[in-house]
């Protein structure tokens, strides 16, 4: 029998029976309030915060908002199963963690902290390039449980290629790759504190870790620090990169091929020309291009586009189980899940990040039974109605 994810309001209820409450807000968009008052202003500004005056991460949030479900009655909704197949790889529920470097700065267990969490709940853990822990020390965190790699596809190839490897050495199936992101975006909550984690070496990880990185030093990392951070930036992102190039990456990885950052059907169409496995419509939640279309109004044609011929994947904005719901409903097969999941590391570790999971994965399957769903793949966009309110 399938789990049903909805149980954990009932373990809630019963542990309440003995005064406990649940130690982070069940309510997952408080979160990032409560980690403003806790946690540091600079953490706090890189997390939340967006390109230019924010409007593309309000956007996502008002695209999924105005998408309103139409519940259906008396289906039989007793049995659930949320699983689903997902690029051959079959997984519980539509959801996974979205890549998000630099995790230290929010919790010092950082990213095996978030990976230890998604593999006991059973959903997918994409580790970022930039990750404050090599991507080894996470794979050995997870055991065999899934998990995928996101590149930031940077101007040295040989650095490239030995990611590649590593990551295909420590059981990573899935390669991520972010297209939106050659350069950093004007982002005032960063530039205001002057605040960027990489300049002080952290973030840097997999890359201070890598021997093709090694080999462009004079010095060891450890011997010239800075030196080896300004390598680090010479290198990270590369705005020169064009469609063909796809097929270096295809030639150095064996397994499926995802584009993150896809929001135009054209450019759906282009991956998959390029041969590649599914893509992710995303704006990188807001962070990247202030005045983007939000991804949710992006999401309906590159799933028209390409949805029989690629695994089209969604994020930014999302932050409740309705809101994955909304998702499948205009066309994604899964959702990545972001800033919640870093907030509830910030706040209470590898328990926040699993209190996350099990929120968003309760809520959704109640919002399926409750609209009249015994399984994600019966959603489609009868479900939804688009208001202008």
């Amino acid at each position: 029998m399938a789990k049903h994810w909805a149980d954990f309001q009932y373990e809630i209820y019963l542990n309440g029976m003995t005064g406990a409450v649940p130690r982070l807000p069940t309510d997952l968009t408080r979160l990032e309030e409560l980690a403003g008052h806790r946690l540091g202003p600079g953490p706090v500004g890189y997390v939340a915060g967006s390109a230019g005056d924010g409007s593309t991460a309000t956007a996502n949030r008002a695209a999924l908002a105005r998408r309103r479900i139409v519940p259906r009655m008396l289906r039989d909704v007793h049995e659930r199963d949320l699983s689903v197949q997902v690029l051959g790889r079959a997984l519980p529920a539509p959801l996974a963690l979205a890549p998000v470097g630099v995790l230290s700065i929010m919790h010092p267990d950082a990213e095996p902290a978030a990976a230890r969490a998604a593999a006991a709940q059973g959903v997918p853990y994409i580790l970022s390039s930039a990750s404050s822990t090599p991507l080894e020390q996470v794979a050995e965190a997870m055991g065999d449980a899934e998990r995928w790699f996101q590149l930031y596809w940077g101007s040295d190839r040989e650095v490239t290629r030995s990611f590649l490897g590593r990551a295909r050495a420590a059981g990573y199936s899935v390669l991520v790759v972010t297209l939106d992101t050659p350069l950093l975006a004007w982002r005032p909550r960063d530039l205001d504190q002057a605040y960027l984690p990489f300049l002080h070496g952290v973030g840097t990880a997999n890359y201070f870790t890598d021997p093709a990185f090694a080999a462009g030093l004079a010095k060891p990392v450890h011997e010239d620090p800075t030196a080896a951070v300004r390598h680090f930036l010479g290198l990270f992102g590369d705005a020169g990169h064009t469609w063909p190039d796809l097929a270096f990456l295809r030639e150095h990885w064996d397994g499926p091929i995802v584009l993150k950052g896809v929001l135009h059907p054209d450019d759906a169409r282009q991956a998959a020309d390029a041969g590649m496995d599914g893509v992710v419509v995303s704006n990188h939640g807001g962070r990247q291009v202030a005045g983007s279309v939000a991804a949710a109004d992006a999401l309906p044609g590159v799933a028209k586009a390409v949805g029989d011929r690629l695994t089209v994947m969604f994020d930014s904005g999302v932050r409740t189980g309705d809101d994955v719901f909304k998702a499948l409903a205009l066309g994604a097969r899964a959702v990545l899940l972001g800033r919640p999941y870093v907030y509830g590391l910030g706040l209470d570790g590898q328990p926040g990040v699993e209190h996350v999971i099990r929120c968003v994965l309760a809520e959704l399957d109640l919002t399926l039974a409750l609209s009249g769903h015994s399984t994600p793949s019966t959603v489609t966009a009868d479900d939804i109605v688009e208001t202008h309110a």
